[in-house]
């Protein structure tokens, strides 16, 4: 009895060293792969809290020089979040607060670039729309109507399509065409909500170019929904 297990014991031992032998480097190599991804992973996300952590520093850094109005230190700083953390919603926050800082302080081209950048560099559509949208304020002040027309038209995330179609109107009226303005600010006013207070400042526009809001916007909606 005792030699019939033994023969057992050692046919699963032939077994199991015939399978370890033929699958022992794949199950190995797989472990590998398991065990490099999980620790990839929590490396990943390590860097991560480090990288925001580091980020979050340099924006504090930014926003004491921005209310110290120190315009060098300002630049010194944003170029530092720039190069370093550029993939970071702190920098993204960051170009929008020096652009302000820039244009109050007279530096046109500075703030340009810095809205430039969040615009274009912004993995975050929110952060790219509202750089846009003040990048074409910029352009408008220093008379730069088809720029600012161009940028208007580029692509925007629907919750902006009131805010871009009345900052359209804004240029358009600047620019002489009425008519024109007329309909995005129509479209402004129809797209904000009924109680904003953004949307009486529409209204104020339409009633500036003889539009009567009880009639010609809503006959306007009409003609939209049919």
């Amino acid at each position: 009895m005792a030699n019939h297990l033994d023969l057992e014991e050692q046919e699963q031992l032939d077994q199991l060293k015939h399978f370890w032998k033929q699958y022992g480097d794949l199950i190995t190599w797989v472990l590998i792969a398991i065990m490099g991804a999980y620790a990839a992973w929590n490396g990943y996300h390590y860097w991560q809290r480090t990288q925001s952590a580091k980020a979050a520093a340099l924006y504090e850094e930014v926003e004491r020089a921005a209310q110290a109005n120190d315009l060098s230190k300002v630049e010194r700083a944003f170029g530092d979040i720039q190069s370093g953390f550029g993939s970071t919603a702190y920098a993204q926050r960051a170009g929008l607060l020096v652009a302000k800082v820039f244009y109050d302080g007279n530096k046109i081209d500075a703030a340009k670039a810095a809205l430039t950048w969040v615009a274009e560099k912004s993995s975050d559509e929110g952060f790219s729309a509202v750089a846009k949208l003040r990048l074409a304020g910029v352009l408008v002040d220093a008379k730069g109507y088809d720029d600012a027309i161009k940028l208007l038209n580029g692509s925007f995330p629907y919750s902006f399509e009131a805010l871009v179609a009345d900052r359209k109107g804004d240029v358009l009226a600047l620019q002489g065409k009425a008519t024109e303005a007329k309909a995005e600010y129509t479209k402004a006013y129809n797209a904000f909500d009924a109680t904003s207070d953004y949307r009486k400042l529409v209204e104020f526009k339409l009633n500036s170019l003889g539009v009567d809001i009880g009639k010609d916007v809503k006959q306007a909606s009409a003609g939209a929904r049919s």
